[in-house]
C-alpha cells in the first residue's frame, strides 16, 4: 500500500479516534485511490489528501424547542461543510437519535464524491440533529424544525450551502424548515433547500429519485453483465422514500421485490410486492411508528413478518438492496449472503456494508455496486431542482426522469472508464472512488492551497 495514503489514514485515526464511521469511509476511499496517487506525485507535494480529509467547516449548535406539555427540550444541531471545490455545499439533513459529529463527517465526506459523480456543480456537506421524530406530534416537529432553522439559516444559502432531506427529514420537515428560513430572511430564496413541495418550488420525481436512480444504475450493471432486471428478485431493507422509489421502478422494469424491513424485523412477500403494497409504504413512513410489521398486518394473506432478523441470506433472491442505514450488512450477514448463493449486492443506503463485509463478499465473487454511485440519483435530482429554481421554471416529470436516467448512465460509464484507465477490472467500488476523486482533485489543485 502507498506510504503516503497510509500516513494520512493513520493521522485521521489519531485525530478522529472517537469517530469510527468517519475513519471507515476514509480508509475505504483512500486505499482505493492508490493508482491515482501513484500516477500523480504532485498530490503528495501539495498535501492534497491531508486537505481532502479535513472538513472546511464544522458547525455545531444548541436547539431549544417546546414540547406539547409546554416544557423546553434541548438537542444538538450540526452542519458539516466538507468540500466546496466544485460547487456550493450540498447534502441532506438527518434527524435521528444516533446523529453525532462523526456520523455527519462520514456522510459529508461520502457526499463530496457522490456529488462529483453526478457531474453537476455541487460540493459536499451534511447536517442534522440527534432529535428523534418518532412519537412526536406534528406540532412538536414543526416547532423543532423552526428552532433548528433559526440557527442554521446563518450558514446556508442558494450559492453557499443547499440542504435537503435524509433519514427523519421528508417533505413535511422541509416545508417547515423553508417556512422558517423565509420568515427570518424576508426573502423567497427557494433554491436554499431541495426536496420541497411542488407548490413552492419542488421538482417532480424528487421523492422517488434515489430509488429510481438506484434501479437505473442497476440496469446499467445488468447490461454490462449481459442480463436484465426483468424476472430478477430483490431483497430490500427499509420502507422509506428510498425503498419506496426502488420498489416502484423495479416492478415497472419487470423485477420482484420480496422483502422490506425495519428495526423490528423484515416482511417477506413470496409473490412480490403489489402496487397497493408499494403505496402503503408511504403510510408506514408517515405514521412515525417505524414498524415493518405494519405491512404484514395490513396484508396478512400476502406478507409474512419475521421478527428481529434481517433479510440478508434469510430470503433467497437474486439481488440484495440495502436501503435503510449505514453498516446494516456486517460480516455475518455477508457470510449468510454467500451461503445463500446470492451474487449481487446493490448498495443504496449510505455505506450500508462494513469494510470487512465488502472484502469478504468481493473475495467470494459477489459483485457490489457502491452506494456513492447507486444512490446519487437523489442528489442529482436535487441538483435538477436547483436548476429549475434558478430558471424560475418547472420541468415536466418526463424531462426530469429522462435527465435522471441519463445521469445514472453517465455515472456508470465514468466508473467503467476509471476501471479501464487504472486496469482494475470491473471493480465498481474502487472505480467509483477513482472517478469521483478525479474532478474534486483537479479543482482543488487548480484553486491553490485553500
Amino acid at each position: 500500500m502507498n506510504a503516503y495514503i497510509e500516513r494520512v489514514i493513520e493521522d485521521v485515526k489519531k485525530k478522529n479516534a472517537s469517530e469510527p464511521e468517519f475513519i471507515q469511509t476514509v480508509e475505504e476511499v483512500l486505499r482505493s485511490l492508490e493508482p491515482a496517487i501513484e500516477k500523480h506525485p504532485e498530490y503528495e507535494a501539495n498535501k492534497l489528501l491531508e486537505r481532502l480529509v479535513e472538513p472546511e467547516r464544522i458547525i455545531q449548535f444548541r436547539v431549544v424547542w417546546m414540547d406539547d406539555q409546554g416544557k423546553p427540550q434541548v438537542n444538538r444541531g450540526y452542519r458539516v461543510q466538507f468540500n466546496s471545490a466544485i460547487g456550493p455545499y450540498k447534502g441532506g439533513l438527518r434527524f435521528h437519535p444516533a446523529v453525532y459529529v462523526g456520523m455527519m463527517k462520514f456522510l459529508a465526506f461520502e457526499q463530496t464524491f457522490k456529488n462529483s459523480l453526478t457531474s453537476l456543480p455541487m460540493g459536499g456537506g451534511k447536517g442534522g440533529s440527534d432529535f428523534d421524530p418518532q412519537g412526536k406530534s406534528d406540532a412538536e416537529i414543526m416547532r423543532f424544525c423552526q428552532a433548528f432553522m433559526t440557527e442554521l439559516y446563518r450558514h446556508i444559502g442558494p450559492d453557499v450551502d443547499v440542504p435537503a432531506g435524509d433519514v427523519g427529514v421528508g417533505g413535511r420537515e422541509i416545508g417547515y424548515l423553508f417556512g422558517q428560513y423565509k420568515r427570518i430572511k424576508n426573502a423567497y430564496e427557494n433554491g436554499v433547500l431541495t426536496g420541497k413541495g411542488r407548490s413552492y418550488g419542488g421538482s417532480l420525481i424528487r421523492p422517488e429519485a434515489t430509488g429510481y436512480g438506484a434501479t437505473y444504475f442497476w440496469n446499467e450493471v445488468m447490461k454490462h453483465e449481459g442480463k436484465t432486471i426483468a424476472g430478477q428478485t430483490f431483497a430490500l431493507s427499509g420502507f422509506g422514500n428510498v425503498a419506496w422509489g426502488a420498489a416502484q421502478k423495479i416492478k415497472q422494469m419487470g423485477g420482484k421485490v420480496l422483502t422490506v424491513s425495519g428495526p423490528d424485523g423484515y416482511v417477506y412477500m413470496k409473490d412480490g410486492m403489489t402496487d397497493e403494497m408499494i403505496d402503503y409504504m408511504l403510510e408506514m413512513r408517515a405514521s412515525n411508528r417505524n414498524r415493518s410489521q405494519d405491512m404484514a398486518d395490513k396484508f396478512p394473506d400476502k406478507a409474512e413478518f419475521v421478527a428481529g432478523k434481517k433479510p440478508w441470506g434469510n430470503v433467497k433472491v437474486d439481488v440484495c438492496m440495502p436501503c435503510a442505514f449505514q453498516n446494516e450488512i456486517v460480516l455475518d450477514d455477508a457470510k449468510a449472503i454467500v451461503a445463500a448463493g446470492i451474487k449481487y449486492v446493490n448498495e443504496v443506503a449510505n455505506m450500508p456494508t462494513t469494510n470487512e463485509a465488502v472484502a469478504y463478499l468481493q473475495q467470494q465473487g459477489v459483485l457490489i455496486t457502491p452506494s456513492k454511485a447507486v444512490n446519487a440519483g437523489g442528489v442529482a435530482t436535487s441538483g435538477l431542482e436547483m436548476s429549475q429554481n434558478s430558471e424560475r421554471l418547472s420541468w415536466k416529470a418526463e424531462e426530469v426522469d429522462a435527465q435522471l436516467h441519463n445521469i445514472m448512465e453517465n455515472i456508470h460509464q465514468q466508473i467503467v472508464d476509471a476501471c479501464d484507465e487504472y486496469g482494475i477490472g470491473y471493480n465498481l467500488v474502487a472505480g467509483a472512488n477513482l472517478a469521483g476523486f478525479r474532478k474534486v482533485a483537479d479543482a482543488m489543485m487548480a484553486q491553490g492551497w485553500v
